[in-house]
């Protein structure tokens, strides 16, 4: 006998490279400040890796070299290469309508990033699409991925069950989190991160596209609805 779908009813997206088509301008943004220091520049996939981290965890990840009398130095370029590029970052093609659909099935969403709360809000604001989001949490207000306090937080909030929540992410970094609260993960291709890399956390499936993310997660909400 064939065992039933799992049914979610809270689902919860990073952002930067799962949500937002964003991870060439922090690649770019990390190697930019580092020339701007006469660092050594990562590479990038290094560079890559670090996405979804805390700002002060991707540091040290992908510039080992720093000194911590250059941090604040290394912060201010970091942050003035990505803002140049900010204004023309868009989501990915797709992403609001999978999200109005999965928000009219009768899911909750929600946001576990390792963006600053205020690179979020400047996102949320720039995208519109806010008013999809039942709750947020930034890895400045709490501990970096791939701790679980974030989705902690984000399901005590809401009342959900681990057994029906998802977190949906491009990193390793997402998919260990979720395993770390116990709760199932999804990663997606497109992102960061290698297929290799996403499939050594044992996710539930990856989506190689917007389109095939939100098919999936429709059907198992359907499948709780049914």
């Amino acid at each position: 006998m064939t065992a039933p779908l799992p049914g979610y009813s809270l689902i919860v997206f990073d952002w930067d490279g799962t949500l937002m088509d964003s991870t060439p301008t922090i690649i770019a943004a990390i190697q930019s400040a580092c020339r701007d220091l006469g660092l050594p520049v990562p590479p990038d996939e290094a560079a890559a890796w670090v996405i979804g981290l805390s700002l002060q965890d991707a540091l040290m990840a992908a510039v080992p070299t720093l000194a911590q009398d250059q941090v604040q130095a290394f912060v201010a370029r970091y942050r003035f290469h990505y803002l140049t590029r900010d204004p023309q970052l868009r989501l990915f093609a797709g992403a609001e309508q999978m999200l109005a659909r999965l928000a009219e099935c009768g899911a909750r969403l929600a946001v576990a990033t390792g963006k600053s709360r205020v690179g979020l809000e400047r996102a949320l604001d720039a995208t519109g699409i806010r008013r999809y989001f039942d709750s947020t949490r930034c890895a400045d207000e709490t501990f970096s991925k791939p701790n679980p306090a974030m989705l902690f937080e984000i399901m005590r909030e809401l009342g959900a069950d681990p057994a029906s929540a998802v977190m949906v992410g491009d990193t390793s970094h997402d998919l260990q989190m979720a395993r770390n609260a116990g709760i199932h993960g999804v990663g997606v291709t497109y992102g960061a991160h290698a297929v290799d890399e996403l499939a050594g956390c044992a996710p539930q499936t990856l989506a190689g596209s917007i389109a095939e993310l939100g098919d999936w997660l429709h059907g198992r909400i359907a499948a709780r609805a049914a």
